[in-house]
């Protein structure tokens, strides 16, 4: 699974330029098995920090966006699966530091920046997702 989050994160920003919201969405989807729609695809083209405004990171976007497909597809009520996203948010702030790429990323988005620099957080943050997500489910 390591391996498999790893390469993915790597292929899909460096030969689709994906975004880091589809790109912990895909992944924690297809972990669990589910295939996603093309206007759930799509909707993730802004989620990157805002569309680079900075504001909350798209590694928090996308695993919420997971959240709430794959624990309905377990058949979980909307207040499960609401305060499911809620302690997420809270445990990936402690893990992490923050949910905004402003203090995830500090040097923000420039054109001298080397592309897909958050790749390395990228894999930890959907490990730790992947973790959180099957924790939850086998509750």
């Amino acid at each position: 699974m390591d391996k498999y989050i790893s390469e993915t994160v790597h292929e899909m920003y460096y030969g689709n330029d994906d975004n880091c919201a589809l790109t912990s969405l895909y992944i924690l989807c297809y972990l669990f098995g589910i295939e996603l729609d093309s206007q759930t695809i799509v909707s993730t083209v802004c989620m990157h920090g805002a569309g680079g405004y900075r504001a909350q990171c798209g590694l928090v976007e996308g695993p919420l966006m997971a959240i709430g497909i794959i624990c309905t597809s377990y058949g979980w009520e909307k207040k499960r699966v609401v305060d499911t996203a809620k302690t997420f948010a809270s445990e990936f702030e402690k893990k992490f530091g923050s949910l905004r790429c402003m203090e995830l990323r500090p040097g923000g988005f420039s054109p001298s920046d080397p592309p897909h620099l958050c790749e390395e957080l990228s894999v930890r943050a959907i490990k730790f997702s992947y973790s959180f997500l099957k924790d939850a489910i086998h509750k």
